[in-house]
């Protein structure tokens, strides 16, 4: 696979963009992110919509990069959420057979966070949503050190904002869960004005992804190539490192 790959989480896993060179962009959906690595060049950029380093405990505002980014983002920034403690993050691994049983363990996360943020904070619906991915990552990073030159955790709204020359998006991408057509065809121009195809971005995303998801992960590959450039700005710059020593940035 392509140098330089965009990655988002979807309900089958991630959605990985890419443009393989002289060719048409490409997207696909792998089940685990290892699965993912696996398959792109042992040189790839890989630019990620996802939490990557987590705190030991949690302040004000979150992490650095969440707290410098949002009064960047206007209206947009209400899609930035907190990431709480790695305890809290780490609290429930089980896989939930029921809804109750997910709203319990989101109750228990819930006072893990709490017990390890000052002030004391719970776990949102959103964040906890998506644990299981940020734990899928993280381990990754630990596992594998190298990878914490290669993998960059990035904010859509955010790369929107400074692909559009640091104005945020106009529009929702979504409104009360649902897609928002109008705040969709706002960033599909943007990425056509970047080099995308009007076709490849208004397909059908691959089984297991969504529309916003699919717009998420292109989004994802320009940054993947503004990193290898070095044209990216980091948030904060230089990056902070957690207690395990990865990375905690959110390069746009």
């Amino acid at each position: 696979m392509s140098c330089c790959v965009g990655v988002d989480g979807c309900p089958g896993g991630w959605i990985a963009v890419w443009r393989p060179d002289g060719g048409e962009a490409a997207v696909r959906v792998f089940p685990a992110f290892a699965d993912l690595i696996a398959c792109v060049a042992g040189d790839a950029t890989i630019a990620v919509d996802m939490p990557i380093g987590l705190p030991e405990f949690s302040r004000r505002g979150g992490r650095g990069p969440e707290a410098q980014v949002r009064p960047l983002l206007g209206q947009r920034q209400s899609s930035v959420f907190s990431i709480p403690s790695r305890a809290a993050v780490y609290a429930e691994t089980a896989p939930f057979t029921t809804v109750a049983a997910s709203y319990a363990a989101h109750r228990r996360a819930s006072e893990v966070a709490r017990r390890t943020s000052d002030p004391p904070r719970g776990v949102s619906i959103q964040a906890f949503g998506i644990f299981s991915k940020i734990r899928e990552v993280d381990a990754l990073l630990r596992e594998r050190p190298d990878l914490r030159e290669r993998i960059f955790e990035s904010h859509p709204e955010v790369a929107f904002m400074r692909l559009n020359g640091g104005i945020p998006m106009r529009l929702p991408k979504k409104i009360k869960g649902m897609v928002n057509p109008d705040g969709m065809e706002e960033r599909k121009a943007l990425l056509c004005s970047l080099g995308y195809q009007r076709t490849f971005l208004d397909g059908r995303p691959p089984p297991g992804a969504k529309p916003d998801d699919f717009l998420d992960a292109a989004c994802m590959m320009l940054v993947a190539g503004r990193i290898r450039r070095g044209e990216a700005v980091s948030f904060p710059d230089p990056p902070q490192g957690d207690a395990l020593g990865i990375p905690v940035a959110i390069r746009a």
